[in-house]
């Protein structure tokens, strides 16, 4: 069998010309360029940069939806792009400078931040911030929302539910942030620090805890559904599909869980520890222990489908290409469905990414907050893996006067109909 390495050495230089060593004098390394990019069927989107200072300041989070990319420097200031064009929406500062802060979270209408010991909610369409909540204990999370309550997690472990409705009364009331105690809808206490953003899984939110448990607790009544026992701490965040939880343990296991009653569906024991969230895309499950490559396992059935060793992230899917960072932080191009090596694009100049299982997009970033956007060419519109139902309604258009008839599947011959006499 040969070496993927060499595969992509080769790739890389018997494509090369004299057109490449030009485009390196005009181009810093590390940056992908119109050229590499097309020999691989992508194009650059767009690029754009983040309201920071790169004298001072650098990149703390990105996130995204699949309306918005959202980039948060350590100076505080949050920048929304629209994650199509590149155009910035909108810009707030939150909190003071250097605070520590979380990734962000949105949904249809508001974007959550928590930044040192309060938390934001901001309007997605323009950025205002909308009402400002003091946490009652120090945060080791990112806040959670489902459709009536928000959960953070606190470095005392507790878990903390807030009343979605409550605070926009008292929003209305101008009593926030004096009030945000009255927001506060129950407070579920774990052994330690609660450690990786809590998951909703409509009854229940589910979330883990450095005691190497997960608890299941009812989002109406605080009542401990069931508690997950691991051998060790679990830090990875969590991910979720359907009915089917995964989460990661420091005793090197990794699990495949019923969401609503703990039931073991599979797992898989990796070796080594795993700190890095899991990414489950259709029946695709990404997963990248520490120094241990990058592997695509079956979501039914946690079966091995490919590993690259030499892999470090996972980025973004397409229905038939996974993009993935190696250790030089190259943008490394592999085939979903059987793992071959395709190919190996400079982009060591942008070391930073979003792990995009939203869209089939690839977002890079540097740490002075330029962003790039990079799609399959002719993909003028995304394909919306985790909520297709998201994905905005296109017009149906009549077929041009003389335009040829739409080929049939499976090689069908059109119906004739037979004009009456």
């Amino acid at each position: 069998m040969r070496n993927p390495l060499f595969l992509v050495a080769a790739v890389i230089s018997l494509s090369a010309g004299p057109g490449t060593w030009a485009a390196s004098e005009r181009t810093p390394i590390g940056e992908p360029t119109p050229a590499v990019l097309s020999r691989y069927g992508l194009e650059m989107m767009w690029s754009a940069q983040a309201v920071l200072n790169p004298s001072r300041d650098t990149l703390a989070h990105i996130t995204l939806d699949e309306e918005l990319v959202y980039i948060m420097g350590t100076n505080g200031v949050l920048t929304a792009f629209d994650a199509e064009n590149g155009q910035r929406q909108w810009a707030v500062r939150l909190g003071r400078f250097d605070e520590t802060s979380f990734p962000p979270v949105s949904n249809e209408n508001v974007v959550l931040a928590v930044v040192g010991p309060s938390m934001y909610g901001l309007s997605k369409r323009t950025g205002g911030i909308m009402w400002t909540l003091r946490l009652p204990g120090a945060p080791s999370t990112g806040p959670t929302v489902d459709d009536t309550q928000v959960y953070v997690g606190t470095l005392d472990g507790s878990l903390y539910a807030f009343s979605l409705k409550k605070i926009q009364q008292l929003y209305l009331e101008r009593r926030l942030p004096q009030w945000s105690h009255d927001t506060q809808v129950w407070r579920y206490q774990a052994a330690k620090e609660v450690t990786s953003p809590p998951i909703s899984v409509g009854r229940t939110v589910n979330f883990a805890s450095r005691d190497g448990s997960l608890y299941a607790v009812t989002t109406n009544r605080r009542e401990l559904t069931y508690q997950f026992e691991t051998d060790a701490p679990i830090v990875a965040p969590m991910a979720r599909v359907g009915d089917t939880q995964f989460l990661a343990s420091e005793d090197y296991t990794f699990y495949a869980i019923n969401a609503n009653n703990g039931k073991v569906l599979w797992e898989v024991v990796t070796g080594l520890p795993i700190r890095k969230a899991p990414y489950a895309i259709g029946s695709s499950l990404f997963l990248a222990p520490d120094r241990g490559g990058l592997y695509c396992l079956d979501v039914a059935t946690g079966e091995k489908r490919w590993w690259h060793p030499k892999l470090t992230d996972f980025v973004s899917t397409t229905n038939a290409i996974t993009f993935a960072r190696d250790y030089d932080k190259n943008l490394v191009l592999v085939g979903l469905k059987d793992g071959e090596l395709i190919g190996r694009i400079p982009a060591s100049a942008y070391p930073r990414h979003v792990a995009n299982d939203r869209t089939d997009r690839v977002y890079l970033a540097n740490d002075s907050g330029r962003i790039l956007a990079i799609r399959q060419v002719g993909h003028d519109i995304p394909v919306f893996h985790k909520y297709p139902d998201r994905l905005p309604l296109l017009p149906d258009f009549a077929p041009e006067v003389g335009a040829p008839p739409e080929p049939m599947p499976d090689g069908q011959a059109p119906e004739t109909t037979t004009p009456p006499q």
